[in-house]
């Protein structure tokens, strides 16, 4: 072993170390995972081990395998240390969280939605005592949420908008006036960050999270959000993960198209998983193809890798 290596085991051993001290005097300290990808078997033994109260992950991506771990390992883990689980970035489906709530009842799902340019546009919490749609909302006290025209939504309206934020908010990007200009915009006399997501306002004022404007796909004519597609994807038993996109279509303009991981030894339908999609989304919103992947659909920070999915798709299917 070279001496970088020992050096590395020294402070491993240091750091170990330092979090058991910290844990005996009582104090607050941060567990980081060892794996160079995420392993949720090794999650699990570090909350049973450490006695793990709190959580922060990135939606169904990081959620979905715990869930599966959970399955597969039936009272192997101790979780009853858990009080919440926290998570911002990627959609946290209402069904991954009703798996999780079975196996951690005592635990709260809390769900963040924001982004670099402003924190804060919503939160929602679930319970096993209380549940909440797959990206619904509280909106935040310094939000609104604006058509096109730049009008507020009304809410209960059903009409689409684009979520602003005010109050005090970043001056822009760094030496990048153009995007600056797009995204930190003055309506009415006030200034609001508003970096692309667009959601609808219902009656009691909660959001419902669309999806980002910019990954919005136009298919004859209608606008489809490629989250509320893989949110239906992902409820048919032999999807593991899903991305949606739109490739280029003589007839539609842009084919909705489905990119899927399968779970581990399903069999795989075409037909049968859009008809699934179809049972509960609009026609124009089922995807027309469904593509099977093993290329990582996501970073490994949980993000969706929309461009190199598309490459993926318009490769598999000829257009390029």
């Amino acid at each position: 072993m070279s001496a970088n290596a020992w050096d590395r085991s020294d402070h491993r051993d240091r750091m170990h170390d330092e979090r058991r001290l910290c844990h005996h005097a009582g104090e607050p300290f941060v567990i980081t995972l060892e794996s160079p990808s995420f392993d949720a078997d090794e999650l699990w033994a570090a909350v049973s081990s450490r006695r793990v109260q709190s959580i922060a992950i990135v939606g169904d991506a990081f959620a979905k395998p715990m869930l599966n771990a959970l399955e597969a390992a039936q009272g192997r883990y101790d979780t009853s240390s858990l009080v919440s689980i926290v998570s911002s970035g990627v959609m946290w489906s209402r069904e991954v969280k009703a798996g999780l709530l079975r196996h951690i009842p005592q635990v709260m799902l809390m769900d963040s939605f924001g982004a670099s340019e402003a924190l804060g546009f919503g939160m929602s919490a679930m319970t096993k005592d209380g549940e909440v749609r797959t990206a619904t909302f509280q909106i935040g006290p310094r939000c609104k949420v604006f058509d096109e025209d730049e009008r507020p939504v009304e809410p209960g309206s059903g009409q689409p908008g684009i979520i602003a934020m005010g109050g005090p908010i970043p001056v822009g990007y760094y030496k990048d006036p153009e995007k600056t200009a797009k995204t930190f915009r003055t309506i009415g006399g006030q200034r609001y960050s508003i970096p692309g997501d667009w959601c609808t306002v219902e009656a009691d004022g909660a959001l419902i999270l669309l999806g980002r404007g910019s990954a919005c796909i136009n298919t004859a004519g209608e606008k489809v959000y490629p989250e509320e597609v893989e949110e239906a994807l992902k409820t048919h038993a032999v999807i593991e993960d899903a991305l949606v996109v739109g490739v280029p279509d003589d007839k539609w303009g842009q084919a909705v198209t489905g990119v899927v991981v399968l779970a581990r030894g399903a069999a795989f339908d075409e037909d049968d998983v859009r008809r699934h999609v179809r049972a509960t989304l609009a026609g124009y919103k089922t995807p027309k193809r469904i593509l099977v992947t093993q290329v990582p659909l996501r970073a490994s920070n949980g993000k969706a890798d929309y461009k190199a999915v598309t490459e993926f798709a318009r490769r598999d299917l000829g257009l390029v």
